[in-house]
């Protein structure tokens, strides 16, 4: 895998993993029971957004080493997935 091809995977995994990192460790408004007059009660409590960086930044670094090892050291590709033949 290249540089530029391993970049590339590597910010894919990153923007996926931070929309499914985004929610954990959210709390809102109502939780805390202290709305901010002209929000809706569902807005979140405080800035959260450098532990999600820092836990999608971990997270993805993880995947993509998994990813990394799988195709680089093991050699396994789109090619080694299992085709399914359509049934007629």
């Amino acid at each position: 895998m290249s540089l530029l091809s391993a970049v590339a995977v590597y910010f894919i995994i990153w923007w996926v993993v931070l929309f499914v990192a985004l929610p954990f460790g959210l709390r809102t408004q109502e939780e805390d029971g202290d709305v901010t007059l002209g929000t809706v009660p569902s807005a979140p409590r405080g800035a959260h957004m450098r532990r999600a960086l820092l836990r999608t930044t971990i997270i993805a670094a993880v995947v993509f080493g998994a990813l990394y090892v799988a195709v680089g050291v093991f050699g396994i590709g789109l090619d080694d997935l299992p085709r399914i033949a359509p049934s007629h």
